[in-house]
């Protein structure tokens, strides 16, 4: 399903009856209403961040609900979509943490390409109504996701931004990795936490501290 060394990783839940019978769900609400990202897209944090290069984890919550938005990353939009209000916040932290320029576009891909894994715990939405899908079932395998994550021996970085995010500290037990964590970019909690928490910077000085690779933020 994903072409890399998550479908190993994940064998178990794809090829489980319960999984199967999920996916018959979600491919029922794809032919019956407008559902993003687009079908192709809903494993894409998976499919652009194999297991063994991820070093860093952004957790999300749901996929944007507008059109043309969501590609299945979290946080990100398609290059020429208007930036969100939380991914320009984020940008602007990155601009006061890092000193780099905010891009012309939302699209985050470049940075999966280096080891940043871009997970919403609900890979899917119906169009224009936020955490529709919430409680359709997603979350048993995106926690399961970031349990495998847990389990790695190599350090990781796990940034949880807002509440729901934070949530998901509970399964982050391994003493070798770092969760960030603070308000969600969101204007409405933004300047409550979020601004000035220098989450780049933080997880590049302890990857380095870790002899791993920094982060390549720009993009």
């Amino acid at each position: 399903m994903i072409g890399n060394d998550w479908d190993e990783k994940l064998k178990s839940v794809f090829d489980s009856d319960g999984f199967k019978r999920f996916m018959k769900v979600i491919d029922k609400e794809y032919k019956t209403k407008t559902i993003y990202p687009e079908y192709d897209n809903i494993f894409n944090a998976l499919k652009n961040s194999p297991y063994k290069n991820v070093k860093v984890v952004i957790v999300g919550q749901d996929p944007y609900h507008g059109k043309d938005e969501a590609h299945g990353l979290s946080f990100s939009v398609r290059k020429g979509i208007k930036k969100p209000p939380s991914l320009v916040n984020i940008f602007t932290e990155l601009e006061k943490d890092l000193r780099i320029t905010p891009p012309v576009d939302g699209d985050l891909t470049k940075w999966t390409k280096e080891g940043v894994l871009l997970l919403n715990s609900v890979l899917t939405v119906e169009k224009d109504k936020a955490a529709s899908h919430k409680d359709i079932g997603w979350q048993r395998l995106t926690d399961y996701i970031i349990k495998l994550i847990n389990q790695k021996e190599e350090p990781v970085v796990f940034i949880l931004w807002g509440n729901f995010a934070r949530s998901k500290k509970i399964f982050i037990t391994n003493k070798n990795h770092l969760v960030i964590e603070s308000t969600h970019p969101s204007p409405f909690s933004a300047y409550s936490g979020f601004f000035g928490s220098k989450p780049f910077s933080k997880t590049n000085n302890f990857l380095k501290k870790n002899n791993i690779k920094e982060i390549d933020w720009k993009l």
